[in-house]
């Protein structure tokens, strides 16, 4: 993989991992345009360190919340910040009995399925339009909002369906606060990031290569930095209801990728 292309990678992951467009399904579609040749998923590793790097990116953008409830959850008692942390590890459940149990099923659909990946850019435009149109509140997240949300967001391990985009409208349309809900739907995925992370290395399928030093801290950087700005950007537009917008473009992007699979079928 050349410089260019771990830059390209590494924007578009660190964009579209927090904007509500679907991470997977654009990488998708940038390998279907640019071919798998120009832009192949070369390594795990790469793959590895791009998420890390937007999992990095949220820890920075929240470090305050973090610290807050790690501190909180110190004193060990049942107080806002360790139901908060108990709130997470609900919605983490759905997610992780997906990634053991299907897995290979789910590995299946990321190789080229530019038709699957339109369809579901669609579905995601249909929640982001319905989330914007809902009324703010100041309900905060329950235990039960927290496991639903966590079923959208093991249905968002689909390509073209935005993790974020999933997770933060079904929070909004379950009535809960909108910032309340941005907020939620970043932290419930930096302990599934790290997980899968884990996983990833434990599992010894990571092939390191001195002569990628170069594209993969090239790619982490860039990944790292549109990162920054694509949570710190949402979190404003979501308080602004400004979803409209990105299901207009989901709505577009997904009819242009129905026609491309259609064409080329």
């Amino acid at each position: 993989m050349d410089i260019i292309n771990a830059i390209i990678l590494g924007i578009i992951q660190g964009l579209t991992e927090f904007l509500p467009v679907s991470s997977s399904g654009h990488l998708e579609l940038g390998k279907a345009i640019l071919g798998d040749e120009s832009i192949p998923e070369e390594s795990l590793l790469f793959t590895v360190v791009l998420h890390f790097a937007t999992a990095l990116s949220t820890i920075v953008v929240f470090r305050k919340d973090i610290l807050e409830l790690i501190k909180g959850a110190l004193k060990f008692k049942w107080n806002d910040d360790l139901q908060f942390i108990s709130k997470i590890a609900i919605s983490m459940i759905p997610a992780v009995l997906v990634g053991l149990f299907f897995e290979e099923q789910l590995e299946a659909l990321f190789g080229g399925n530019i038709l699957l990946v339109g369809c579901m850019l669609i579905i995601t435009a249909l929640l982001l339009y319905f989330a914007d149109k809902a009324k703010d509140t100041n309900k905060k997240v329950s235990f039960k909002n927290a496991f639903i949300i966590g079923i959208s967001q093991a249905i968002a391990m689909l390509p073209g369906i935005s993790r974020s985009g999933a997770t933060i409208s079904t929070s909004v349309l379950l009535g809960n606060d909108k910032t309340k809900a941005a907020r939620f739907s970043f932290l419930m995925v930096v302990p599934l990031i790290f997980g899968k992370i884990a996983k990833d290395v434990l599992s010894g399928d990571l092939t390191y290569n001195s002569g990628n030093f170069t594209t993969l801290s090239i790619g982490f950087v860039a990944a790292f930095v549109a990162g920054l700005f694509a949570c710190t950007w949402m979190i404003a537009l979501v308080k602004k209801s400004k979803l409209t917008y990105f299901a207009i473009y989901c709505l577009i992007v997904g009819l242009i990728a129905i026609g491309f699979a259609l064409l080329n079928n």
